[in-house]
């Protein structure tokens, strides 16, 4: 099932190149077809040229044939006016649906596999494979068939002018040809480990620069400059060796043409000597014809070796991209009438490791619930489960009594809202942070805005305030009312927070917490560390996890009395 998927991701993202882009690739085809014979044409009248010069009889008349040559050369303009429009337009449309075919595929996967991605794999594949699929595979398209053209058209001419020469050019094409195919086996494999080093490199290069202020606190800036060397001699040396090959073979390909040439150009002149039919302006022509030939032959290899090793890239983002893609449902209820319910729940991330364990409990819509446990008890794993992350739980997990497993993932969006610990804000206004650059009623905006409680901030910043790169220029509470009021103006009926004032200060988390815990008409479902009594007992019910068992539940005042797991846990953050 896997190799299918891989097989029809593949196939999509090659058709992507010829969607819509038909009548600019039959253009720039068309340029490529009539230009080989074109620049046949001029050879044959050169030689004609030459013959009238030496005063060998020709088949027209000086003027003729440079009338016709200059009719050449124009048609010749106006086919490479058309080729270098038309190929250009082509590659650009290719390219760009391309990389948008396969962005829009990676945004079909589910977020349990994503996180267990890289992403440096699809860094590496829309930035730096993408070019060279451009200039190794779509260029390609072009040239491979005018090389096989040109090869084929001068041999055609050869065979014209001299059978014997013919030969002789067929021969002698073989040294050139070897050569190629022995150095051009070798790049397809050394461009897929360029790739490979590409991934390794920008993975590392991310690392580093998420890291920056911890690795100035620590000093550890030397540290950081051997890994960033390490990572980017591997690159460079993997780069290295690739144009090492390509550089060899282009010289061997070079001069076993050369020698070639010679050969051909010996032979005819002592043809033309001893008088076998072979004029001057033949043999001239004939060696003109074996440059087309030697050109042809050496960049047929290089050309085929560079499209495997395009094909191979476009195959390793197929792989890619097929893994983890979302599966249909049924779409999921736009409203939770009755309740979430969860019954016998466990999970693991790997089978020996159990992650949450047996877990039986119901979250009645419109209340208010808190998750609390020590770090690694299962928490997040919960909520993951709950927002559909990950599906091959065990047990069952149901929204209003229908099997989360069985919707659409997608369809869940419109059921739940995540505030997330680590806000993401794009490099945009406010407003656009809020609104995820889509258009929504000013009353649905300005309810939000306030429920959130960013009235006064958008009034003294503006709604057209720049957040900066990953909202560098607000405050960590600032970012977390912007996440609320994203989620508010999304209007889902269940709304979950997973340690979403973590990182902040006391104050501030209170303040975003409360503004949650305010939130009418929607189920609330949040982890918390912090446990200070005023906010628990704004609870509906309190989960209590303990090493991924639901240890207990129940009201602050009902769990302190009770004086079991929680009582220590909230005994011991005092």
């Amino acid at each position: 099932m896997m190799t299918s998927d891989r097989n029809q991701t593949r196939k999509a993202l090659t058709r992507c190149f010829f969607r819509n882009n038909h009548a600019a690739a039959v253009l720039a085809m068309a340029a490529v077809v009539l230009n080989t014979p074109l620049n046949l044409l001029i050879s044959w009248q050169m030689q004609q040229l030459i013959d009238i010069a030496a005063g060998t009889p020709a088949a027209f008349s000086l003027a003729g044939i440079s009338a016709s040559l200059l009719l050449s050369f124009a048609l010749m303009g106006v086919i490479m006016a058309v080729g270098c429009y038309a190929r250009p337009l082509f590659i650009r449309r290719a390219v760009q649906q391309y990389r948008d075919y396969a962005f829009e595929e990676l945004t079909r996967k589910g977020t349990g596999t994503f996180h267990k991605e890289n992403t440096s794999t699809y860094l590496s594949a829309l930035t730096i494979d993408t070019v060279s699929i451009e200039t190794n595979y779509l260029t390609a398209l072009f040239t491979l068939p005018g090389s096989f053209l040109m090869l084929a058209g001068s041999f055609c001419l050869m065979l014209y002018y001299s059978l014997p020469l013919t030969l002789a050019a067929a021969a002698a094409s073989l040294l050139p040809l070897a050569a190629s195919l022995l150095a051009g086996r070798r790049l397809a494999v050394q461009e897929k480990k360029v790739s490979d080093q590409n991934e390794y490199f920008l993975a590392e290069l991310k690392d580093l620069l998420a890291g920056f202020p911890v690795i100035k606190s620590f000093k550890a800036q030397p540290e950081a400059i051997r890994l960033f060397v390490r990572c980017n001699a591997a690159s460079q040396k993997s780069k290295c060796s690739a144009n090492r090959t390509r550089s060899i073979l282009q010289n061997l390909c070079a001069a076993s043409g050369l020698l070639a040439l010679f050969f051909v150009f010996l032979l005819g002149a002592l043809l033309a000597i001893k008088g076998y039919g072979v004029t001057a302006g033949v043999v001239l022509v004939f060696v003109q014809l074996m440059e087309m030939a030697e050109s042809s032959i050496s960049q047929l290899p290089q050309i085929l070796a560079n499209k495997n090793a395009s094909n191979a890239l476009i195959d390793k983002l197929a792989s890619s991209l097929s893994a983890g893609q979302e599966q249909g449902g049924i779409p999921a209820p736009h409203t939770l009438r009755d309740s979430i319910t969860l019954e016998n729940v466990s999970f693991s991330y790997t089978p020996e490791e159990p992650v949450l364990k047996n877990i039986t409990y119901r979250f009645d819509a419109g209340k208010t619930y808190a998750i609390v446990g020590n770090s690694g008890c299962g928490k997040s794993t919960l909520l993951q489960l709950l927002q559909g992350s990950y599906m091959d739980y065990q047990g069952h997990i149901c929204y209003d009594g229908k099997e989360l497993c069985c919707f659409k993932p997608d369809s869940l969006y419109d059921l739940i809202s995540v505030i997330q610990q680590n806000v993401f804000l794009f490099n945009s206004s406010i407003q656009d942070n809020i609104t995820m650059f889509r258009e929504f009623p000013e009353e649905q905006k300005e309810r939000a805005v306030r429920q959130a409680g960013l009235e006064s901030f958008l009034a003294s910043k503006g709604a057209d305030y720049l957040c900066g790169e990953n909202g560098s220029s607000l405050s960590g509470g600032e970012r977390q009312r912007i996440s609320i009021a994203r989620c508010l103006l999304r209007s889902t009926p269940v709304l979950l927070a997973d340690e979403a004032t973590a990182a902040l200060d006391a104050a501030t988390a209170f303040e975003i917490t409360s503004a949650i815990l305010s939130l009418d008409g929607i189920t609330r479902i949040l982890v918390t560390h912090r446990l200070e009594e005023i906010l628990l007992r704004r609870f509906d019910d309190i989960l209590v996890v303990k090493d991924g068992r639901l240890a207990e539940h129940g009201t602050f005042d009902s769990l302190m009395k009770n004086k079991a797991y929680f009582y220590s846990l909230y005994t011991l953050s005092q």
